[in-house]
């Protein structure tokens, strides 16, 4: 009895941490896929503009450390785009991403997004007018 509860003991730990190694992995392709996307560029952008106001004298410190942050951003993003897509997906996802059509919409993308969203803005202000009309 007492080597059935050791081999079950024994067992559950090794699934356990056959599973944890698989999350570790399945986190880590998906940050990298995060970055192949033009995430990662976007970011750094955000901390150059942001930095703009920071003293020539202390940008270097001040990027250093924004950029210490990006991990734990990278961390909780990876975490919502797991709850969404597989394993399996993500490496599909990546795998797009390094073909040159993956990389030509990795470049543009975020251009693209920003336009986009102008026109949102556009639209939601045509259509509040409207909706003024019928009040």
């Amino acid at each position: 009895m007492k080597k059935l509860l050791v081999l079950y003991g024994f067992l559950v730990f090794a699934t356990t941490q056959v599973q944890a190694q698989d999350h570790s992995d399945f986190k880590s392709e998906t940050v990298e896929f995060l970055k192949l996307t033009g995430a990662g560029d976007a970011f750094v952008n955000a901390i150059d503009q942001i930095g703009t106001m920071v003293p020539s004298d202390k940008k270097e410190a001040y990027t250093e450390e924004a950029k210490g942050t990006l991990a734990g951003l990278y961390d909780k993003i990876a975490e919502l785009y797991m709850a969404e897509f597989t394993h399996e997906e993500i490496k599909k996802l990546a795998a797009f991403y390094n073909t040159d059509l993956g990389k030509k919409l990795a470049k543009k993308q975020l251009g693209l997004t920003q336009k986009a969203m102008a026109f949102g803005q556009t639209w939601g202000m045509e259509v509040q007018g409207i909706a003024q009309k019928y009040q």
